[in-house]
């Protein structure tokens, strides 16, 4: 009795179909995981670069039941203008207090310290957002 052999001996006669097509996905998703990270790495470059103002809360201190200050640290370009804002907290969370601070002084690093008046006592100052421009 003699063996009967459907497929071919494999390895023989090249490569299958689904190799290739395996090779080539591979190859495809390869080019598109590379250009996704750069394009992830290049967003990431153009918001920090693209700032013009950029500010840091160091500490702030609850002075009393209606002012609290912050010190901040702020950099930006020595000829840009910006502002920021802060806001204070109270236990629950809520907002007691807002506020915008300009520095337009013309240095590339400014610290200050500054002084926020609100509605009820506040346990937290917290930096929200800083802006170049007016």
């Amino acid at each position: 009795m003699a063996a009967v052999r459907e497929a071919l001996p494999e390895g023989r006669y090249g490569r299958s179909q689904d190799q290739r097509a395996d090779r080539k996905l591979k190859i495809i998703g390869s080019v598109l995981g590379a250009a996704f990270l750069a394009m992830i790495g290049w967003f990431g470059y153009d918001y920090v670069a693209g700032q013009d103002v950029s500010a840091e809360l160091i500490k702030s201190k609850i002075v009393s039941d209606s002012r609290a200050e912050a010190h901040l640290e702020v950099r930006k370009d020595r000829d840009a203008d910006g502002h920021c804002t802060l806001r204070a907290l109270s236990e629950d969370g809520g907002e007691v207090g807002r506020a915008d601070f300009r520095f337009d002084g013309r240095t590339e690093r400014i610290d200050e310290v500054v002084s926020l008046r609100t509605t009820s006592r506040a346990t937290a100052v917290e930096l929200t957002a800083c802006t170049a421009g007016g």
